[in-house]
């Protein structure tokens, strides 16, 4: 079964949920996307569980205002391109394990995400 953590290693609350979910001590992957670009096949993986690239998206990344995005209606294509040519515009953090997928930190998803790993 896969297990992957997909989050950025200068966030205070990536860090924190890696130490409360425990995921580095189940064995997953964790991939720091600012050293290590995501991959056109991993984002396709994540879309495929998440059902579409704009749930993967954050409007809450600096660039986002600055580009002028808010005033735009993206497409899926263009939400894909975006998150690849720019990893602060992944919503943040990414898990996988097996079929599921919990993205970003709000607190329903973060209580989800914890009991999925609690029962590894």
């Amino acid at each position: 079964m896969m297990k992957k953590f997909y989050h950025l290693s200068t966030c205070t609350t990536c860090q924190a949920i890696i130490k409360d979910t425990k995921v580095g001590l189940k064995g997953f992957e964790i991939q720091d996307i600012k050293t290590e670009k995501i991959t056109p096949a991993q984002i396709d993986e994540m879309k495929a569980l998440s059902g579409s690239y704009e749930s993967l998206f954050s409007r809450r990344a600096l660039k986002y205002k600055e580009l002028g995005l808010k005033d735009k209606s993206l497409t899926e294509k263009e939400y894909r391109d975006l998150i690849l040519e720019e990893y602060t515009f992944l919503k943040r953090p990414v898990a996988i394990i097996g079929k599921k997928i919990f993205v970003g930190n709000d607190k329903k998803n973060l209580a989800a995400l914890k009991e999925a790993v609690e029962q590894l």
